[in-house]
Parts: structure tokens; C-alpha cells; sequence
């Protein structure tokens, strides 16, 4: 079995297999050539023999344990007819989300709008080096709502959270579309090729407790439940990002094979936080991997000892920041392979 289905499966492997958020993008000079062949995000994202290449080229350059599908978590309500563009240097900009938005959300669009991106999978499959494993995923469904309900990127993302207090039953709709819409997402790649799937919750720490078990938890839940019920071995991740304590009760209620830390949570607090079943993956803080060196390597070490033991799966605490050397992701790699 690969190294990565093995710790998904509870399964205390060392050294522990490696791959990296963001593993595939703009530090690699190889992804920049073909960005620009492409034109924009979005057609790079649904030109499959584009997208399978750079899904691939971490994995050719570094030896990666798992290769991730080249997307973003924005695609899903782009495949539901929701404007999406992605403007240099903002980020991505949608339609500041109205109530009557919700209704709109088009579920009959989507088998055909994600067609190109199951093509990627299956490409990606099928040239994988056998000892790598495939990983599919889609954005939580709050993460998502986020950037539609504030049309973009936000630094506390107040619009969606005072949504969420002052218009409850519509809120609680828009993560039920996505939710749903999310399964039919996962499920389709699942069936063309992915073996591990994985739900980013960006911004799940920006709620509080009871509206963090309402959106991140519950949802994710549902997800993990029919995902199950339709592919019983194929494991789920989830990252409720800045979860914190709550960690320990998304990962008992939800179900998911593993959680992923971000960069501020101690390894050692999230064993015993999270169900000795549950893998933790993590948790490299993104700028020790720019600074590389002894710098990299001290950090390294340090997380090395506090997951020893245990199933774990070598990541980061966020993704690859643009600026980092590739030199430095091979050498991350190296010590690794060498513990």
C-alpha cells in the first residue's frame, strides 16, 4: 500500500511520507512557463493537459508521497454559474453574494462544467509514479460561502459571519447548496482516480464555537458521510484552519482519516486533542521552508520528535509561499527521507 494510504489509515510510518500545500505553483519556474501559456487561472484550471503537468511537476522534481490536483477551492461555484475572475495582485473576485443569489446556484451545470477537471484527474492517474498517491479536494463549504458572500478575499470576513447571525435560514441554505454540491464534487474524483480527498476550510477559525459546529463541523460531516457510504476506502483529510481546541471535536464528530494543523498549533496539544485513530498532517511553519538552512532544519527537528510515534504525514502549516527557492523544498525533502 503507498506510504500515505498507509498513515490514512492509522498506520505509524517513519519517516513519515511528504507532500506540501501549494506543492504545485508560482515558486516553480516550470509552473510559471506553463501559466503563461495558458492565459489565465481559470483556463489553466480546466485545460487538462496543462493542469495534469503541473499536478505532476512537484511530484518529477521532489519525489513527493502524494500528488494534489492543480484547482482551486473556487472552481466548485464557478461550476454552479457563479462569476469568478481572478485579477493580478487581488486575488480572486466574484459577485458580492445577495439572498436571492442563493436560489440561482445552478447543481444541473456542474457535471459538465467539471468535466475538464475530472480529465485532469484521470490524466494525473494515469501518469503518476505508482508509489505516489492522488489527492482530490474541495474548499469547505463556509470557506467558500466566505468569498461569495464578500465577493473576495477579506481579512476577518465580517460580512459572512454577521450573514450568519442575521440571516440564519438563509446562511445555513448557502452551505446546504455547498455541501451538497461538494459531494457530487468529491464523489466524480473519486470515481475518475483520486485515492485521498481533502476539504480546506480556510477561515474556519474566524467563527465561534457554536457557529464553527453549525458550518465547519456539521458539514463537513455530511460530507465525510456520503463520501463513505459510496467509497468506504477512500480516506478524507480535513483542515479547519486556526480550529485551535476545536480540533478535538471536528475530528470525533466528522469522521475524517486525518487533520491537518496550521502553523500555530503544537503537534504535541493536537494527539491529544484528536482521537489516537485520526493522522495528524502538518505542520511547517511556510516561512521556516523560505528561510531554509539551519533556520529549516531546527524546525524540522523539532516537529520531527513531537509526531514520532504516531500516524503522521509531513506538511506544511499553510502553502508554499511564492518566493521560496526550490532548492529549499528539495533540501525539506532530503531531511526528511534522511530522519
Amino acid at each position: 500500500m503507498k506510504t500515505l494510504l498507509r498513515v490514512l489509515a492509522g498506520e505509524a510510518v517513519w519517516p513519515p511520507p511528504i507532500w506540501l500545500m501549494r506543492q504545485a505553483g508560482r515558486y516553480l519556474p516550470e509552473y510559471c512557463a506553463l501559466r503563461a501559456e495558458a492565459g489565465d487561472f481559470i483556463a489553466l484550471c480546466t485545460n487538462p493537459a496543462l493542469a495534469a503537468e503541473v499536478t505532476l511537476q512537484p511530484v518529477r522534481r521532489f519525489g513527493m508521497d502524494a500528488a494534489i490536483l492543480f484547482s482551486d477551492i473556487l472552481m466548485l461555484p464557478w461550476a454552479l454559474g457563479y462569476g469568478l475572475r481572478f485579477a493580478a495582485g487581488e486575488g480572486p473576485v466574484l459577485p458580492q453574494l445577495q439572498t436571492a443569489d442563493i436560489a440561482r446556484l445552478d447543481r444541473h451545470r456542474l457535471p459538465d462544467a467539471i468535466a475538464p477537471i475530472l480529465e485532469t484527474v484521470r490524466r494525473v492517474r494515469n501518469g503518476l509514479d505508482p508509489s505516489a498517491a492522488l489527492i482530490g479536494f474541495a474548499g469547505g463549504p463556509f470557506t467558500v460561502a466566505c468569498y461569495m458572500v464578500e465577493g473576495g478575499g477579506s481579512k476577518d470576513f465580517a460580512r459572512t459571519r454577521l450573514m450568519a447571525y442575521q440571516a440564519p435560514e438563509d446562511f445555513a441554505r448557502l452551505i446546504e447548496v455547498l455541501t451538497e454540491a461538494s459531494i457530487v464534487y468529491l464523489a466524480a474524483q473519486i470515481e475518475a482516480g483520486a485515492e485521498v480527498v481533502m476539504l480546506f476550510d480556510s477561515w474556519a477559525g474566524v467563527l465561534s464555537p457554536a457557529l464553527f459546529a453549525a458550518y465547519v463541523t456539521a458539514p463537513a460531516q455530511h460530507i465525510v458521510a456520503a463520501l463513505a457510504a459510496r467509497f468506504p476506502t477512500v480516506p478524507v483529510i480535513g483542515f479547519p484552519r486556526l480550529g485551535g481546541t476545536l480540533l478535538g471535536s471536528y475530528a470525533a464528530a466528522t469522521g475524517v482519516a486525518a487533520v491537518g494543523l496550521d502553523t500555530s498549533v503544537s503537534p504535541q496539544v493536537a494527539r491529544a486533542l484528536v482521537p489516537a485513530r485520526v493522522a495528524l498532517q502538518g505542520n511547517l511553519d511556510p516561512m521556516a521552508l523560505l528561510a531554509g538552512g539551519e533556520a529549516m532544519q531546527r524546525e524540522v527537528a523539532s516537529l520531527l520528535a513531537a509526531v514520532r510515534g504516531g500516524p503522521h504525514v509531513f506538511n506544511l502549516g499553510h502553502g508554499i509561499v511564492p518566493q521560496t527557492p526550490p532548492e529549499h523544498v528539495a533540501a525539506l525533502v532530503r531531511l526528511l527521507r534522511a530522519a
